[in-house]
């Protein structure tokens, strides 16, 4: 306890308030020393593992800034080859790479600790001269390849968790590609940019109050072809005012003792901007951020392909949250009432997509946090075969702890239990999105974006080009504020050369606070209010810009202007002729194999008949289905890919005719008795494993039983 007299709480407060302070300061030291070592490196990454290069993007036909890389195991021990591989791929969006293995618990280590191989997708600082997103694609889709060749042995094709920006491209890769890719995990990553709610999302206002994309050429132009990835880092610091310039360095200084290594790992990487070629952004922009034309197929390649989301076959999983002010979960999930009108569309195109939404966690959180990667991705690990056996359609996945009351909790691995529930695309609306009139604004700020731009590359581009060189180009790169920030207080500055010294002493002679003493608590108040006013600036300014957004592009005559009618309803992707003549074949081809397979297609049909009462599956199921696989012979297994595709087809003959397709089963079994029970004995089993049953499954059972009989 601290002395009563006001006059010791006093000294006590100053004494540990100038040793947090001198040691603050030589936090930020560190930081900046650290700044510019790793930024003299060639690639430098933040990565707490270590790697061998398997392939390097820049020696491609069309050379990249991308490397793949094969993620060791510290401990040393092999991964299992059975196992399907997975592929971190880490965003490009101003910081450097590592952010998705920057430490154990991570989407990396997960997946080693549960004995997959691991791979991780990386980029240097520069990019090359002329690459383009197209070209970065391509180089995924040929990573993703090579990946899948030094795994032969293993049972499904390579996972891939692709964080924030990576998301998108990697979707532009999977559907350029299809064939390339297991299941897909998209960590907050938007998709659908213009979506979000009223008096929330701002982020999705800030290219039409600027303007458009006009912005970002004069970036290029000013950066003699470079984009500098300190801009986006300065966006997207400018979402939260009160963490960047008071909480974050405030949390550093009042938990010094405790917080100073954990604040240097994460600067290391939010302090390493990287570089894109002007064209790269201006694609990103114009077809992303301000045209949201990706997920309504509105993106062309260079030789005219169109990119359609609705090429993939991958299954596609979305981890989201309530705390992303960067990607809010309706820039996460509207693309998928953008490219399906209906779930029978969804059905019928062959897709499986599975969504969470976390609660609390904030954007960086989804791919960095401890306690993410201990629940959702080792959950979304352990069960990546069960999402790749499930049935089109569209899903939510729920975790939840395991407790006494849980059913056969030996089949569970880990401490949650995993489950999937069947959702409708109600469920994604239910959300909350734009009305038509929202939708004509943002059509209408695309579209004068591309007047803005027309207009600065006829009259202004060339001169400001012709005034730009490399040297003017690299001088405003090393003044961005970003990187004054953290460069400022190294070694090289004189004003800092006693700070080493100083710290030393304070260390030494540290003497904590006491958490009782008045002056600390004062101190604790005063960082609630600056905070507190910090947000209201915040607040303020949000409301200001979508209310300027809302009224100038909700004009009747600037609309009329840009061509946009008052008619417009919410865009969706084109029909494509060519798809649903496809889909009519299979459908064509479905009702000729209602009597077509074996026992195994009759066990399966029956699985999914009995379970479709409720639409729901949990690991317990595939757990036993994994064990009566592994009890039969090497030789005599069904292979994943051919499991998924059974589950495929029996699944589609139920949502055809539910009734033809159960009454077809005694038509596939054999004629042995003995055969017939050993099949209908796994089934139990399988339904079994979830605990009791409910009254229809109880019904649908017993059906099961006499046509198995």
């Amino acid at each position: 306890m601290s002395s009563p007299n006001p006059f010791s709480f006093a000294a006590d407060y100053w004494t540990d308030a100038w040793q947090r302070s001198i040691l603050s300061l030589d936090v930020l030291r560190q930081r900046a020393n650290i700044y510019h070592e790793h930024n003299a490196k060639n690639a430098p990454h933040v990565l707490a593992f270590k790697g061998e290069l398997v392939m390097d993007g820049r020696t491609l036909e069309r050379p990249v800034n991308y490397v793949l890389a094969h993620i060791l195991p510290a401990d040393g021990r092999a991964p299992d080859p059975a196992k399907r591989p997975f592929v971190v791929v880490d965003p490009r969006a101003g910081h450097g790479p590592g952010i998705g293995g920057m430490k154990q618990d991570s989407e990396i280590g997960v997946a080693l600790r549960a004995g997959h191989p691991c791979y991780f997708i990386g980029f240097l600082p520069k990019p090359e001269p002329g690459q383009t997103i197209e070209d970065v694609c391509r180089a995924e889709a040929i990573f993703l390849e090579e990946v899948a060749r030094r795994h032969p042995e293993a049972e499904g094709k390579p996972a891939v968790i692709a964080n924030c920006q990576a998301g998108w491209q990697t979707m532009i890769t999977a559907a350029l590609r299809p064939e390339v890719a297991g299941p897909i995990v998209l960590a907050g990553s938007p998709l659908s940019y213009w979506a979000g709610v009223r008096g929330k999302n701002p982020m999705r206002y800030l290219g039409g109050v600027l303007g458009g994309t006009w912005l970002t050429a004069l970036a290029g132009d000013l950066g003699n072809g470079i984009f500098d990835g300190a801009n986006l880092v300065a966006n997207f610091e400018s979402l939260n005012p009160a963490n960047t310039y008071w909480e974050k360095v405030y949390g550093v200084y009042s938990k010094i003792d405790t917080e100073a290594q954990r604040f240097l790992d994460f600067e290391t990487w939010w302090g390493s901007p990287v570089l894109l070629n002007a064209g790269e952004m201006q694609w990103i922009a114009d077809n992303l951020f301000v045209g949201n034309k990706l997920s309504c197929g509105y993106i062309l390649t260079s030789d005219g392909t169109r990119i359609d989301l609705r090429n993939i076959r991958s299954p596609i999983v979305v981890l989201c949250s309530w705390g992303d002010n960067i990607t809010p979960p309706q820039q996460a999930l509207a693309w998928i009432t953008d490219l399906y009108a209906t779930d029978e569309d969804l059905v019928a195109n062959g897709q499986t997509i599975v969504y969470t939404t976390h609660q609390t966690i904030g954007h960086l959180g989804i791919f960095v946090s401890g306690k993410m990667a201990t629940k959702e991705h080792a959950e979304f690990t352990d069960c990546m075969d069960m999402i790749d056996l499930m049935p089109p359609g569209l899903y939510e996945a729920v975790i939840t702890e395991v407790d006494a009351d849980t059913a056969n909790p030996e089949l569970i691995a880990g401490r949650y239990l995993f489950k999937l529930e069947a959702r409708t695309l109600d469920d994604i609306r239910a959300f909350g999105n734009n009305d038509e009139a929202d939708e004509a604004r943002f059509a209408t700020a695309a579209q004068l974006s591309q007047v803005n731009l027309g207009l600065y590359r006829t009259f202004a581009q060339p001169w400001v080009r012709a005034l730009v060189s490399d040297q003017s180009a690299e001088a405003m790169r090393e003044m961005h504020p970003h990187r004054i920030r953290f460069g400022a207080f190294a070694d090289g500055n004189p004003l800092m050369r006693a700070v080493p010294a100083l710290a030393e002493q304070a260390r030494a002679e540290r003497k904590p606070v006491a958490a009782d003493n008045p002056f600390l608590a004062m101190e604790q108040a005063a960082s609630a209010w600056i905070s507190t006013w910090l947000d209201g600036v915040r607040i303020a300014r949000d409301g200001m810009t979508e209310a300027f957004f809302v009224n100038l592009y909700g004009s009747p005559m600037l609309q009329a202007l840009t061509g946009v009618g008052e008619g417009m309803t919410r865009r969706h992707v084109e029909r494509d002729l060519g798809r649903e003549a496809g889909i009519a074949r299979l459908r064509a081809e479905l009702e000729k194999m209602f009597e077509v397979g074996g026992l195994p297609e009759a066990g399966l049909r029956a699985l999914l008949y009995v379970r479709a009462a409720d639409g729901s599956a949990d690991e317990r199921g595939l757990a036993v289905v994994k064990a009566l696989r592994d009890l039969r012979p090497a030789n005599e297994r069904l292979h994943l890919a051919d499991l998924k595709a059974i589950v495929r087809v029996q699944s589609l003959l139920l949502r055809i005719d539910e009734e033809r397709a159960v009454e077809s089963i005694r038509y596939l079994l054999p004629d042995r008795a003995v055969e017939r029970g050993a099949a209908l004995d796994v089934v139990r089993k399988v339904i079994a494993a979830r605990g009791a049953l409910s009254d229809e499954e109880v019904r649908r059972l017993k059906r099961i039983e006499s046509i198995f009989a």
